[in-house]
């Protein structure tokens, strides 16, 4: 019997160790971030903890595992070991969809300006009622910070300005109960003789709680509507608040129509 002059390769040790430390990364990364959300949530962290020292941590995890995952699978494919190459290719595609992530919200961060009380009239904004008792102890107080901080939306957000409605300010004011009730935030007040609503939304991940008041005024045979939405926390919303007024702005005209000036 003649013994195979091509015997099967073993693969490396060194490459499997490495398959496996880029598992060790991802697993790190991920429980990261699922510690830091409901931590914040839960407040056994404070919010530096969690955006600057934990979201920080899970970046670089999943820069890691970016460099470790393709290291795996490089080097697992050259040395013979199949499944350790898909692991590698695993932890390679989750650490890029992540870092990705990091990387877009950063790049948002830095393209909006540090403010987080958005209106459509920034002459005239909404003032909070009912929701005070809610913001106190907040660090960020209710009151419209002033003129800077109005040049500073007008400039980002030049979009944000009163929604003129066609329809009469009774029919605006029922509508637009209706899409706080759509966008499932939870609301606080209604006040339909003053056409003011007010409402509280809460962010997915960290549980962030912004305020929103809505304010429908007679405008002559229709109506205007004003939305103001304020971070309780944080200098900086990263567009949230914009967003939360555009959503609601088209949500209310697949309800009501526009006035056409």
């Amino acid at each position: 019997m003649s013994s195979d002059p091509h015997p099967p390769r073993l693969p490396s040790r060194w490459a499997l160790a490495l398959g496996w430390l880029a598992l060790v990364a991802l697993v790190f990364t991920l429980l990261v971030l699922a510690y830091t959300g409901p931590a914040y949530r839960a407040e056994w962290i404070g919010v530096r903890t969690a955006l600057f020292t934990l979201l920080r941590m899970a970046f670089w995890g999943s820069v890691a595992c970016i460099v470790l995952g393709f290291s795996a699978l490089l080097w697992n494919l050259l040395s013979g070991s199949r499944r350790m190459a898909g692991l590698g290719f695993v932890v390679l595609l989750v650490g890029a969809a992540l870092t990705v992530n990091f990387i877009n919200w950063r790049t948002t961060a830095q393209s909006v300006p540090p403010i987080h009380d958005i209106t459509t009239d920034t002459q005239d904004p909404p003032p909070f009622v009912a929701v005070l008792p809610l913001r106190t102890g907040a660090p960020n107080p209710p009151e419209y910070p002033g003129e800077e901080v109005a040049v500073r939306q007008r400039e980002a957000y030049p979009d944000l300005e009163p929604i003129r409605i066609a329809a009469p300010s009774d029919a605006t004011f029922e509508a637009a109960r209706a899409v706080v009730n759509q966008m499932r935030w939870a609301l606080v007040a209604e006040a339909p003789a003053e056409g003011r609503i007010e409402a509280t939304d809460t962010t997915r991940y960290f549980g962030f709680q912004d305020d929103v008041v809505i304010r429908v005024r007679p405008d002559g045979e229709g109506s205007v509507v004003d939305v103001r939405s304020k971070s309780r926390v944080g200098m900086s919303d990263v567009g949230t608040n914009a967003r939360r007024i555009r959503d609601f702005r088209e949500a209310l005209l697949t309800r009501v129509p526009a006035r056409e000036d």
